[in-house]
């Protein structure tokens, strides 16, 4: 298969993966509600303004202009894909390049669309394709659900200096598979920097 093909069926899958993912939570979950899988792993449904991780960003003015943001940063992506395909770089470059683009279109779509297709009814499960959307276009949430309490208000030992005594909790975001597939795909390039990025030779 050739990495041109690899590419397309990666960004398809994930961002198919991602979408699913999140309409079936948005119409299945109340917001906050949480349903547990494991001690250390639960489904929660929570949404966001700004960026990954639930981070706010200046209200609705900040969060057109992020909006904006990430669709100029998309065809800069394109551009690095591309490129990369032309150079005929190795395969894991080019997955995590498209996986680092399938989060940015997955989280987009939200941004986008969420706000003209979804209501938010109180205390009951949002409508698909509503009459009476919840936002407007370019001014939609993003959907996380994702949800690891591995480590939660734990206190650090006493004898350490400045933190000694405080408590603090591992990991607490909530995030999608959107944010996941962006964070496989820099840690990737960071693995296999060498092959992303390789010195020319000179001479």
């Amino acid at each position: 298969m050739s990495k041109k093909n690899i590419a397309i069926i990666t960004i398809v899958l994930a961002i198919l993966i991602d979408q699913i993912s999140k309409i079936y939570v948005k119409t299945h979950f109340k917001l906050y509600d949480s349903y547990e899988i494991f001690d250390w792993f639960q489904i929660q449904f929570v949404e966001n303004n700004g960026m990954a991780m639930g981070i706010e960003f200046g209200g609705s003015i900040g969060k057109l202009m992020l909006t904006l943001f990430r669709l100029l940063v998309v065809p800069v992506i394109i551009y690095w894909l591309v490129t990369t395909l032309k150079k005929n770089m190795p395969t894991v470059v080019v997955v995590a390049i498209a996986l680092i683009f399938s989060g940015a279109i997955g989280n987009i779509i939200d941004s986008v669309f969420y706000g003209i297709i979804f209501d938010t009814p109180q205390h009951r499960i949002a409508t698909l394709f509503a009459e009476q959307p919840y936002g407007s276009l370019f001014h939609g949430k993003v959907v996380d659900m994702f949800y690891f309490p591995i480590i939660q208000n734990a206190t650090w030992p006493s004898w350490i200096p400045i933190i000694g005594g405080d408590t603090f909790s591992f990991f607490p975001y909530i995030f999608n598979m959107a944010d996941a597939y962006i964070t496989a795909g820099v840690i990737l390039l960071f693995i296999f920097s060498k092959k992303a990025f390789p010195k020319e030779k000179k001479g």
